[in-house]
C-alpha cells in the first residue's frame, strides 16, 4: 500500500489573508508531496507498507532517518490541512471548550501557551495540542518533522491541534515575523474538526 497525497479541502486562496494561496500551492503540491513520495520510498519492500501511518509511527525505530522525516511530514501536514478552514477562528465548544478551560485555566491561557510553543519552538518545527487517555490536554513542541506519536519525543498522547513552524509554512507573507503568523493561524482554526480529534482520543 503506497501513500496518497490527500486534497486540500479548500481552494489555495481560502485562507487569505490570513495564509497566502502562494504558500498554501507550494506548502501542500511541493512540500507534503515530496513528504509523501520520499515515505513510499522509504517503506517499500518493508513491513510498514502494510501498516497506517499511525501504527509506522508509533512503532518507529527513530534512527531511520528517512521513515522519522517523511512518515512525520506525511502525517503532521495531513492533520494540519484538516485543523484549518475558511470559516474558522473563534472559540471552540462544548466538551472541548471545558477541558481547554479544566487543564489550562482559560481559553486565553491555551493560546499563551501553544503561541509561545510555537514561537519559542528553535529552528524548523510543530507545535501541538494533545490529548491523553482520559480526556487531558496538553502543549507541546517538537523539531523538524517529529511528532507527538513518535517514542521517545518527549511529548506524549495524540496530536489534535498542530501548526507548522518550518519557514516554508509562513515566509512568503510573514517573513522573520512568526508570531503573526502564529497570531494569524487563531483565525483560521477548525475548532469542529479539533473538537471529532478530541472526542475520538480522550
Amino acid at each position: 500500500m503506497s501513500f496518497k497525497l490527500p486534497a486540500l479541502p479548500y481552494a489555495h486562496n481560502a485562507l487569505e489573508p490570513h495564509i497566502d494561496a502562494k504558500t498554501m500551492e507550494i506548502h501542500h503540491g511541493k512540500h507534503h508531496q515530496g513528504y509523501t513520495t520520499k515515505l513510499n520510498a522509504a517503506i517499500e519492500g518493508t513491513a510498514a507498507e502494510n501498516q497506517s501511518i499511525e501504527e509506522i509511527l508509533q512503532g518507529l525505530d527513530m534512527s531511520n532517518g528517512a521513515v522519522r522525516n517523511n512518515g512525520g511530514g506525511y502525517y503532521n501536514h495531513c492533520l494540519f490541512w484538516e485543523v484549518l478552514s475558511p470559516n474558522g477562528g473563534g472559540l471552540p465548544s462544548d466538551d472541548l471548550a471545558q477541558a481547554i478551560v479544566k487543564d489550562f485555566g482559560s481559553f486565553e491561557d491555551f493560546k499563551t501557551a501553544f503561541s509561545n510553543a510555537a514561537a519559542t519552538q528553535f529552528g524548523s518545527g510543530w507545535a501541538w495540542l494533545c490529548v491523553q487517555s482520559g480526556g487531558k490536554l496538553e502543549v507541546c513542541a517538537t523539531p523538524n518533522q517529529d511528532n507527538p506519536l513518535m517514542p521517545e519525543v518527549g511529548c506524549g498522547g495524540t496530536p489534535i491541534l498542530g501548526i507548522d513552524v518550518w519557514e516554508h509554512a509562513y515566509y512568503l507573507n510573514y517573513q522573520n515575523r512568526r508570531p503573526d503568523y502564529i497570531t494569524a493561524f487563531f483565525s483560521v482554526i477548525n475548532w469542529e474538526e479539533v473538537a471529532k480529534r478530541f472526542e475520538a482520543n480522550r
